[in-house]
């Protein structure tokens, strides 16, 4: 078995509902085990018995059950934590934990820095091939580079806040 974390971009926001009992069924019914999910924002943990493709497997079950064909991310344990260690604002993010988010790319990227260094108010932000780190001490919701990442950076991606980010960690350790 080999244990995988799963995030899905964009579930249960803008009027896109999946219920987390039933996305852990889903998992479930493809012989995936010990599915844990963490709040309401598309987070699981699980072993995977080495199933085939497992991103077309998901991909495919989420479609039929419910309807939903989010961008997903997989990751072991151990890329988890490489993308934890190489936050440089962790020590912010263990003593605030919402204002530091971690945008998980799809693909490595090369978006404009000065760019988005000029729609920074204040932010500090870090990129690495497999993520972003937005350091938003105003909060998330009033940053003009975080509304804006998304087309600068061109590639698929997700956020989770630096607490969502530990939380998973610590429950595929678990």
């Amino acid at each position: 078995m080999i244990r995988r974390i799963l995030l899905l971009r964009g579930v249960n926001v803008g009027g896109v509902v999946l219920p987390m009992a039933g996305f852990r069924a889903a998992l479930e019914g493809l012989g995936l085990a010990r599915v844990r999910s963490h709040i309401q924002s598309g987070n699981a943990v699980f072993d995977d018995p080495g199933l085939p493709d497992l991103q077309a497997a998901i991909a495919g079950a989420l479609a039929a059950r419910f309807g939903l064909t989010p961008a997903l991310f997989l990751y072991t344990p151990p890329e988890f934590a490489a993308i934890i260690a190489e936050c440089p604002f962790q020590a912010e993010g263990e003593a605030r934990g919402a204002a530091l988010h971690v945008f998980f790319l799809s693909a490595p990227v090369s978006p404009d820095l000065g760019a988005l260094q000029a729609l920074s108010q204040g932010e500090r932000f870090h990129l690495t091939p497999r993520a972003f780190y937005l350091l938003a001490e105003a909060g998330i919701g009033r940053s003009k580079l975080a509304e804006a990442l998304p087309r600068q950076i061109g590639s698929a991606q997700t956020a989770r806040n630096w607490n969502t980010v530990r939380a998973l960690a610590a429950l595929a350790e678990a």
